[in-house]
């Protein structure tokens, strides 16, 4: 039996879009969604609606929304996970002096045991902050445990990978565009800290189209693509991937949805 697993950015909430988006997930159907920038579903309402969608059961085992930390505009870009597979063991990490927005852990009740997950939405600011996020990511897990077990990391990171196609001027065009965040020169210190600790990059080990843009932005006249959105998974878990794959979704976000496929 497959299991899919999703991260989609819904841009602030989902807002006039939210049917459209409601949709789309039924039509995909992933057995673990990991949805990011969930604002305004404090009351419960559109977690309730994207659980419905997925027939999944309107239980706390199989749905939760990681309150993050308010930002200095006030709102709270949460991380919701929705599962097919119950969730056991969920802890919310949202401590200010280390995280932008928060992650989510837990471990997905699966056929072989348990697969620990973390879902997040990294600092969009500068990658320094998004290192400190990633160091700490990795006292959540201990090093034994993590190489021989099944882990798995799905978000929107906010950080670029020095293996995806950029072009050889992308710093030229960050600057042009006026685009800040990723440096000048770009930096990769996330992505690269990522991997270091042994973390598999799915769409770069297993693609199932040469698709691999999940945020195009226009700023100043200059388009870039980019991806900040990523599925990784421990080495163990990496064994079980069968593919990876953007896929399109129109005007119904400004991020493209990751989807990983594991047996």
């Amino acid at each position: 039996m497959a299991m899919k697993v999703m991260t989609f950015n819904v841009l602030q909430g989902g807002e006039e879009r939210f049917d459209t988006l409601v949709t789309f997930l039924a039509r995909e159907s992933p057995d673990v969604l990991v949805l990011q920038e969930c604002l305004g579903w404090d009351d419960g309402g559109r977690l309730h609606r994207v659980a419905e969608a997925l027939g999944v059961p309107q239980e706390d085992a199989h749905r939760v929304l990681g309150q993050s930390r308010s930002r200095g505009s006030g709102r709270c870009y949460h991380v919701a996970v929705v599962s097919r597979p119950a969730l056991r063991s969920v802890s919310v990490h949202n401590n200010r002096h280390f995280l932008g927005h928060c992650i989510v852990q837990c471990e997905l009740d699966v056929e072989g045991g348990p697969v620990t997950l973390f879902g997040t939405h990294f600092d969009a600011h500068e990658e320094k902050l998004r290192y400190v996020e990633a160091r700490y990511l990795r006292s959540l897990m201990d090093a034994a445990a993590f190489r021989e077990g099944r882990y798995l990391l799905a978000g929107d990171l906010n950080s670029l990978s020095r293996k995806d196609p950029y072009p050889v001027d992308l710093g030229d065009q960050l600057r042009r565009a006026g685009t800040d965040k990723y440096g000048h020169p770009p930096r990769f210190d996330v992505i690269d800290d990522i991997e270091a600790y042994g973390w598999v990059d799915t769409l770069r080990e297993r693609p199932a189209s040469p698709k691999w843009v999940t945020a195009r932005r226009n700023r100043g006249g200059v388009t870039i693509d980019y991806r900040t959105d990523y599925v990784f998974a421990s080495p163990r878990m990496a064994e079980r991937l069968m593919s990876a794959e953007v896929i399109d979704v129109g005007d119904a976000s400004d991020h493209n949805p990751l989807v990983a496929t594991f047996r």
